[in-house]
């Protein structure tokens, strides 16, 4: 009998040891922790066919019961206990029998020592899957190609099949490492130790560096044929479109005016789509489905009018304090200065607040500075009996982190918001001063510098998709002469109107790129337009 022991850092190289000395049918008898890692004791599988040669050749024991038997005490006694209280006991009569228990217990141990093996190796395993969530797995995890033969049984229930073909009785040495195995592993009193280092896993189940890579590339193919699935979608879709274009030539004028007048891809896909055949000009048509979707306020009672708390917010140099000094001049030219109340708390910026206030001394109206929001709620209690109170705030980028700081200051149950826009920046700037600015929290907007803006169709393209209500328009420096409230009529048809030189005029083949790299991108854009 050829039995090794083999020493290893972990327990998988110790098994790649193991196959390595004896091949893929060795037999490990057992697995044990090491100050060197993990230690397993292995013998080539030809040493098992003696071992139970052995055990075939060896004389058959047996034992009488014992008249005076004591049965175990709550039904715990162990197996190897009760075999070996059973051979200790002198024959109290002369009869050889063996009783039922005593059989049935021997029978038991008939099992060979490959087939406890698998025995302990499927416990194992089976405490491993509950470990790992996989209690849905009905049988244990054994190698899919493991076959047992008649010589070495697979699992335990195949025991009493061994028994029929070999002798019950087994060699007193292996029976008692048997029964000691046996014990160790049977006693409800020590529940199996199992440590996660030293488990014995099943040895074909670790997959390959092969299988890994083909795993792989199975797996970047599959994105890859997504990612083109997706562009080859994009594109039919754009091809589509132009094709459409070309058959419908209104439809392509009118994209390509929309185009020239700073509207978005998005949204032009919507209006030319929804072109009915009817329509006597496009132009005309896109413009009144434009108006019906632009919010304005023109047809309510103007903010100094209305009265309340009102903080103008926005992005640094859009104008807020100009504008809170317009709004503050037509309140004052109505209904007099001792209504009003001023306050700012723009402190970042060295001699902000000095601005605001020579506008204040122009007016005859003092002008308040809160430096946190308990200064601010001071003030704000301070002038609850004026009729109108504006709020100037510190011009802040729509990244800035301190822009949320602003608005959780800010959001006091009386304050009213007014968003102050740029209407000269880009379409997509303006998206996210909008998103970061929280307009949708906000009572309105004022679109500041129209003068400036050499197309207005970015702003208001914004406006319409984000359902925002336009409250007042600047379109100069002058206080208050440049403060104007303008209908949704009159937005449009000036951005309609909007110029185009040479160099930014879009041709035919300009707007197939355009449509073609946007196909994906405006699906908001018109989703909620009243045609």
């Amino acid at each position: 009998m050829n039995v090794k022991r083999f020493t290893a850092r972990t327990s998988r190289e110790a098994f790649a040891l193991v196959r390595q000395a004896f091949g893929e049918d060795a037999v490990v008898l057992s697995t044990k922790p090491s100050p060197e890692g993990v230690e397993v004791l292995a013998m080539a599988p030809d040493s098992m066919d003696q071992i139970e040669k052995v055990a075939d050749t060896a004389p058959t024991v047996s034992a009488p019961r014992a008249a005076g038997r004591q049965a175990a005490p709550s039904g715990r006694e162990s197996l190897a206990a009760r075999v070996e209280r059973q051979n200790a006991q002198p024959a109290a009569t002369g009869s050889r029998r063996i009783a039922p228990e005593v059989q049935q217990d021997v029978e038991q141990m008939a099992m060979s020592t490959l087939s406890f093996q698998d025995y302990v190796r499927e416990r194992m395993l089976k405490r491993r899957q509950a470990a790992l969530g996989q209690d849905d797995i009905g049988s244990p995890a054994v190698p899919a190609d493991y076959q047992p033969t008649p010589s070495r049984p697979a699992s335990r229930a195949t025991a009493p099949e061994a028994s029929a073909r070999r002798p019950a009785a087994r060699a007193p040495e292996t029976r008692g490492a048997e029964s000691r195995l046996q014990e160790r592993y049977d006693d409800p009193r020590e529940p199996l130790a199992e440590p996660r280092d030293f488990a014995v896993p099943a040895l074909s189940t670790v997959p390959s560096h092969d299988e890994v890579n083909t795993r792989r590339d199975q797996q970047d193919m599959m994105n890859e044929l997504r990612s083109m699935k997706g562009l080859i979608e994009e594109r039919f879709g754009a091809l589509a479109f132009m094709e459409k274009l070309q058959r419908e030539p209104r439809q392509a004028l009118l994209a390509q005016k929309l185009l020239d007048a700073g509207f978005s891809p998005g949204l032009i896909r919507k209006l030319v789509d929804a072109l009915p055949a009817s329509a006597a000009d496009e132009t005309v048509w896109a413009t009144n489905v434009l108006e019906r979707n632009l919010l304005a306020g023109d047809s309510e009672p103007p903010l100094e009018e209305q009265g309340g708390v009102f903080a103008l917010i926005g992005s640094t140099g859009v104008g807020k304090t100009t504008s809170t000094a317009k709004l503050a001049a037509a309140f004052a030219t109505q209904y007099g200065a001792a209504n009003l109340g001023l306050i700012t708390l723009d402190a970042y910026r060295v001699g902000a607040h000095e601005q605001l206030r020579t506008y204040g001394r122009i007016l005859g109206v003092p002008v308040h500075t809160a430096h946190d929001r308990a200064s601010l709620e001071d003030l704000l209690e301070l002038l609850s009996g004026k009729k109108m109170v504006l709020i100037d705030t510190a011009g802040m980028a729509q990244r800035d982190s301190r822009t949320r700081e602003l608005l959780d200051m800010l959001s006091h149950r009386s304050i009213q918001r007014l968003l102050v826009v740029d209407a000269s920046a880009q379409g997509e700037t303006i998206d996210e001063v909008i998103t970061n600015w929280r307009a949708a929290q906000c009572k309105g907007v004022v679109l500041s510098k129209i003068d400036e803006a050499v197309k207005l169709a970015p702003a208001l393209d914004a406006l319409i998709r984000h359902k925002l209500k336009v409250l007042g328009v600047a379109n100069g420096q002058r206080v208050p002469e440049d403060w104007h409230r303008l209908s949704a009529n009159a937005l449009v048809q000036r951005a309609m109107r909007a110029p185009t030189h040479s160099a930014w005029k879009l041709e035919a083949e300009d707007v197939q790129l355009v449509f073609s790299s946007s196909q994906r991108g405006g699906g908001r854009s018109g989703a909620s337009l009243r045609i």
